[in-house]
């Protein structure tokens, strides 16, 4: 389990550098600067001073190591289009995604694990197929297109729910769960369907498996056969793909948050890219690939303690 851990840690970290090259490249080809943002077109001189007081006129290369530095020691510096820190903010909006997206998960994870295990049970039955058709069609919804449903049926013709979804200060936990509730329903249409499929798949691999049929035969009940030993292998599989999404969950958030204009990271990340706010966008965008990977470690180290063969294989 440490060498595991290790070995994705010494991949994790080259990765990321490549990552925040990457998006400072990305952003020199992209025209326009920030200083003509804030100031607009008609003052070039005064553009000029603010671009050379920003450090936005400095070779590429010396941006790039003051700024992954700063990264490094958590002096991100401060934005120049809201005059915020930009840490802080950063933060603060990537704990509402936080939110938004364990909100999705504690509803999404369970469910779609019971419904592919129900599917797999009674394959090629009525509820089998009543659960493919209807994952299937979850799935290719675009968020957009379901999120404006929703936002016209259920917050501006029956006002169920409020819209913009801003938690006010000092709210409960039900409050924001019924503040937090239909940007997720998008979410969920697209997640439940796919991990719904795969864990149906891996289930029905699990139950054809030898030790299944050993289990049956040495008299086991079928519950117990079905959770301890089909379940657990099952599940394995599935856990990397629940991995994997938790990470496009904070960074395929922009277009939720843009349409429910619901302020977190992807709301603050599509902003800045709009406002040429080049250090917001740079932690933002960073942050996002952070937790992506740091979630895929997350997801192997469950599959390892779940199947002893990635524990102890090479």
């Amino acid at each position: 389990m440490t060498r595991l851990i290790v070995r994705r840690l010494l991949f994790i970290i080259p990765t990321l550098l490549v990552v925040s090259l990457l998006i400072v490249v990305m952003e020199e080809i992209v025209p326009g600067d920030v200083g003509r943002e804030i100031l607009g077109p008609y003052a070039p001189a005064q553009v000029a001073a603010l671009d050379h007081t920003l450090g936005a006129d400095k070779p590429i290369v010396q941006r790039y190591i003051d700024w992954l530095g700063g990264f490094l020691t958590l002096h991100w510096g401060e934005s120049p289009i809201s005059q915020q820190p930009v840490f802080s903010l950063t933060m603060q909006r990537l704990w509402n995604s936080a939110q938004l997206a364990a909100l999705a998960l504690v509803i999404i994870i369970p469910t779609s694990i019971v419904l592919g295990v129900i599917a797999a049970l009674r394959r090629d039955g009525i509820a089998d197929r009543i659960i493919t058709i209807a994952s299937l069609s979850l799935t290719v919804v675009p968020e957009f297109v379901s999120g404006a449903v929703l936002i016209l049926l259920f917050a501006i013709t029956l006002r169920l729910f409020p819209y913009p979804p801003t938690i006010p200060p000092g709210a409960g936990p039900l409050t924001r769960i019924h503040y937090m509730l239909l940007p997720v329903i998008p979410l969920m249409f697209v997640e439940l369907g796919y991990i719904a499929r795969m864990a149906r798949a891996d289930m029905i691999d699990a139950l054809a498996m030898p030790y299944v049929r050993t289990a049956t035969l040495k008299g086991l009940s079928r519950r117990r056969v079905i959770l301890v030993h089909a379940l657990r292998n099952a599940l394995a599989p599935t856990v990397t793909v629940i991995g994997t999404q938790v990470g496009w969950l904070l960074g395929g958030l922009v277009v939720v948050e843009k349409l429910f204009i619901y302020p977190g990271i992807g709301y603050l990340m599509y902003q800045s890219a709009t406002l040429k706010d080049v250090k917001v966008l740079e932690a933002t965008v960073l942050v996002i690939a952070a937790i992506y990977m740091f979630s895929n470690l997350a997801a192997d180290v469950i599959v390892a303690l779940l199947n002893p063969r990635v524990r102890f294989g090479r």
